[in-house]
């Protein structure tokens, strides 16, 4: 009965190694040196981060040439994030940032979509957005700055034009109707993602976000809220809540960023009782996402759980926890860096589905940047 309960993820058993600890704590610097190290070691010659050249039997839709550029800028992006957020300041460290924001600068505004079939540029719009928040806050220099803010609202634009012509963003259009605006699914975290991306550089750069298409993206979010704060996977999925996908299990990872989202919209309905519940239930039933992680299957784990929502799910988490009063935060802190710990591989990065040769850039990224704000 114990194995099947922690197989099925309702029982999780914390686990920690020797070296995830330091004096009772998490030794978080030591992690994010270790992390630090791996992406400065494994940085492309021309300051990217990731490739397309490791492959599988199995590799999810990805019609060329947009679905690379987008998966390759956005990991790009959050290891730039992770990087600038770590505080790592050593010689190597700082040349590894400058070669990546040249990289990123230069490619950043070339990111597009051409087949309306996938549109992940979103991810790539989001992250870049995330990526030049940093480099916002890590230079002090106003020409710099004055170019973070240019590109940055180059990218608000972009996203404002994804816009589904039902509200909100998705990154699939198989319908393609042909529409101005994308006209496929919109799903929760997605939403949630651009609309994070845009307020973290409106709240960095002091850039005024269109206030109708916010509105719009607050209300889809709305309109796929469950009454117990799980969010539906889709719009569409929102006509069948108690399927699997749209149960408490299957929204672990969704409902912090939808939370978050909504929480920094202006939503009063999402409390600091509504953010500790979800927390709690993020390390409660810890295994839900832990099961689907590595898997090379999207949504094949109990719950259709997908391996990319694991550090995607607790970086929106660590937001999460800045939601509450200081005072709150730090047990959550220490709970979720000793999480996070545990989870490095032996080379230093994070990772949690087999993406080609993105995902050990996008997971390192990720989960710096979480452990930079557990510090």
């Amino acid at each position: 009965m114990l194995r099947a309960l922690i197989i099925t993820g309702l029982l999780t058993i914390p686990v920690f190694s020797q070296n995830a600890v330091a004096n009772g704590k998490p030794d978080i610097n030591a992690a994010i040196t270790r992390g630090v190290d791996f992406l400065v070691k494994h940085q492309n010659k021309d300051g990217s981060f990731g490739t397309a050249q490791r492959t599988k039997g199995l590799n999810i839709y990805a019609p060329l040439p947009d679905a690379h550029q987008a998966f390759h800028m956005g990991s790009c992006a959050l290891a730039m994030h992770g990087l600038i957020e770590s505080g790592d300041r050593r010689p190597a460290t700082l040349k590894a940032i400058e070669k990546g924001e040249k990289w990123l600068l230069e490619n950043l505004p070339k990111t597009r979509n051409f087949n309306r079939g996938a549109t992940y540029n979103v991810w790539a719009h989001a992250y870049g957005l995330r990526a030049l928040a940093s480099l916002y806050r890590h230079h002090k220099d106003p020409a710099k700055r004055s170019e973070y803010q240019r590109q940055a609202e180059l990218q608000i634009a972009k996203l404002v034009s994804q816009e589904d012509i039902s509200r909100g963003w998705g990154y699939y259009d198989f319908d393609d109707l042909k529409t101005a605006k994308p006209s496929g699914l919109i799903t929760s975290f997605t939403t949630a993602t651009c609309m994070l991306a845009m307020h973290d550089v409106s709240e960095t750069m002091g850039i005024k976000l269109p206030n109708k298409i916010m509105q719009r993206g607050v209300k889809a979010l709305q309109a796929m809220r469950n009454p117990d704060f799980t969010y539906a996977y889709s719009y569409g999925h929102r006509w069948h809540p108690r399927n699997l996908i749209n149960r408490p299990a299957g929204s672990l990872g969704r409902s912090q960023t939808c939370n978050a989202a909504l929480r920094k919209f202006g939503d009063k309905a999402v409390t600091d009782e509504v953010i500790r519940t979800w927390l709690q239930k993020l390390f409660d039933r810890q295994g839900w996402l832990d099961h689907g992680r590595k898997r090379p299957i999207p949504h094949e784990a109990p719950a259709a759980v997908a391996g990319d929502f694991y550090y995607y799910g607790h970086y929106y988490a660590s937001e999460c926890i800045h939601l509450l009063p200081e005072k709150e935060r730090g047990p959550w802190k220490q709970k979720l860096a000793a999480l996070m710990i545990e989870r490095q591989e032996k080379n230093g990065s994070w990772w949690d589905f087999p993406l080609y040769n993105y995902h050990y850039a996008y997971g390192t990224g990720y989960t710096l940047t979480i452990l930079s704000r557990c510090k």
